[in-house]
């Protein structure tokens, strides 16, 4: 039984992966600005390490493990995992530098000079206890640097993208509410099973889906949920409303509608006070969304406030 279980999480892990790093492809060549390069450096990195450390241990234990004594197998998938690591620090250099982009702060070479020195000297350092001592396993001491250091740069991140910086934020305030908190959500699922983990492969299965399930948030998020007009059309905040329906192609009826849903209507009572069908207004509605790329009554009325005073 848990062999095809096994198969279907690699699979899925695989697709999971792909999906990734092909939405985040998309965002790059669609808008072409820096933050989404850097969020395809943070999912290429990452998933990386993903296959590389976690699946690299299962692959090594599979085929090896009736070829070699148990002792070598544990150093092979302990080396496996410190191999690793240098890709999975890469993908935190990352998240971070997204996180500083996204909040309008800028993230400096010496940031990213600072930042390599001291966790390939934790690397350094993590791997020469695992060579000198025997008084704890290797696979719990990186353990609990992955927990650890995970939780750090996860929490690090989601505080620099709620708390904006002095200059220009690339996403609104609706979405940062989101990000943020998500970002360390994902940690925390993440991190839970791995708190429980000691060669349990059902554990180990819970964990490896929660990683690469985890890390498509981004890019799904980024996708299919964020207010993509702060990127793209270039509106200046404090446009009065006339101009935020100009700029967006907004017609006369879809400006009333745009302001009664900002005035906390629901489709009916607008309806009823336009002395139009509910079904126009349903029309006219989806009509709004499309021109002003949001995807909910919530977005629209967010991107309305924050770009004019009505």
């Amino acid at each position: 039984m848990l062999h095809p279980l096994v198969y279907l999480i690699f699979i899925l892990s695989v697709a999971l992966a792909a999906g990734g790093v092909f939405l985040s492809s998309k965002l790059r060549n669609r808008y072409h600005h820096e933050i989404f390069s850097t969020l395809l450096y943070f999912q290429v990195f990452i998933f990386t390490f993903g296959f590389y450390g976690i699946w690299g241990q299962a692959v090594i234990k599979a085929y090896l493990s009736g070829y070699i004594s148990e002792d070598l197998l544990v150093r092979f998938t302990n080396i496996s995992m410190l191999l690793g690591l240098p890709f999975l620090v890469f993908a935190w250099l990352m998240l971070l530098r997204f996180s500083f982009e996204v909040s309008g702060r800028t993230f400096s070479n010496w940031y990213v000079l600072l930042f390599l020195l001291i966790n390939f000297s934790i690397i350094l350092s993590v791997g020469y206890f695992i060579a000198r001592t025997t008084a704890l396993k290797p696979a719990i001491l990186i353990k609990y640097y992955f927990i650890l250091m995970h939780f750090f740069y996860s929490l690090l991140s989601s505080l620099f993208i709620i708390i904006p910086g002095k200059g220009r934020s690339y996403i609104h305030n609706y979405d940062r509410r989101i990000i943020g908190p998500g970002i360390f959500l994902v940690m925390v699922l993440q991190c839970t099973p791995l708190l429980f983990y000691d060669s349990q492969p059902y554990v180990a299965i819970v964990f490896t889906l929660s990683f690469f399930a985890g890390n498509t948030f981004l890019p799904i998020y980024l996708n299919y949920g964020t207010l993509f007009t702060v990127f793209s059309s270039g509106v200046d905040k404090n446009i009065s409303f006339d101009e935020f329906c100009k700029k967006f192609e907004v017609s006369p009826r879809e400006t009333d509608i745009v302001r009664e849903i900002c005035n906390g209507l629901s489709n009916k009572e607008i309806s009823e006070k336009l002395f139009i069908s509910l079904q126009t207004v349903k029309d006219h509605t989806h009509r709004i969304y499309i021109k002003t790329n949001v995807k909910s009554r919530v977005q629209l009325i967010y991107l309305v406030k924050e770009l004019k005073e009505l």
